[in-house]
């Protein structure tokens, strides 16, 4: 490649672990979570990034965000791995295609359906999956938070305006169960760069029926992001989970 990711002079050298926040509003979230934590800031191109110090028994870890859309989150992927990051959980918003997924359940995507247009660049199995011990712990620890869990493919698309009711019928006749715009470039590029890659999505809105049911203003739904938000900033301060062998 012309152009490779890597770390410059004067760019911090990453803890291992910690979390890409997808949407603006729990990126701006995080790093007030993460500043409250004596965290250091840290240039990240349009995005953001903190770096949370070790608070023993916990082990320091980071916080970037934000990173809409496939290109803008693989984009800021890769500078991450490129300053030493290994194992990544992501955080985002998803739309429902089945209706056994309601407004403010949480969705760990297993694969994804990638309809947009930055994975394919990223050659390997046409089908990334997620971090599978890191997903079973998420689903544990995400349960006993009091939130609805499932696990799923997703489709990824880089055109939320342009999702038919052809489109969402066909995919979740097949069990794709969510819509989302990075997890599945995400996905891949994690796979390229060999680190481990998690991803949990709130459902912010239904899609299944034919009709738009947006849930994202709602107090509960909000309520739900927050703690999400807090949970990983747990889950990220402790150790990730022993990677298996390939």
């Amino acid at each position: 490649m012309i152009i490779n990711p890597e770390r410059e002079k004067g760019e911090p050298v990453l803890p291992p672990r910690g979390m890409l926040l997808v949407n603006p509003a729990e990126a701006k979230a995080g790093l007030q979570l993460a500043e409250n934590m004596e965290a250091e800031r840290h240039f990240l191109f349009n995005s953001r990034l903190a770096v949370v110090p070790a608070q023993p028994p916990a082990t320091p870890f980071f916080m970037a965000g934000p990173a809409v859309g496939a290109p803008m989150a693989v984009l800021t992927l890769e500078k991450l791995v490129a300053l030493g990051a290994q194992a990544v959980v992501v955080y985002g918003w998803c739309g429902s295609l089945h209706d056994s997924l309601r407004t403010g359940d949480v969705l760990l995507p297993t694969w994804n359906v990638s309809d947009e247009g930055t994975s394919a660049h990223y050659p390997g199995e046409q089908r990334a999956e997620s971090h599978a011990p890191t997903r079973t712990l998420l689903a544990e620890g995400l349960t006993g938070e009091g939130l609805r869990v499932r696990a799923g493919p997703v489709w990824t698309t880089d055109a939320p305006y342009r999702e038919s009711k052809v489109k969402v019928e066909e995919l979740g006749s097949r069990g794709i169960m969510g819509v989302d715009m990075e997890s599945g470039a995400l996905a891949a590029a994690a796979a390229f760069r060999k680190i481990d890659l998690a991803t949990v999505l709130l459902v912010s809105d239904e899609l299944w029926s034919g009709k738009w049911k947006p849930g994202f203003r709602r107090r509960e739904f909000r309520r739900k992001s927050g703690v999400i938000l807090h949970f990983l900033a747990e889950f990220c301060s402790h150790p990730a989970p022993a990677r298996q062998p390939s």
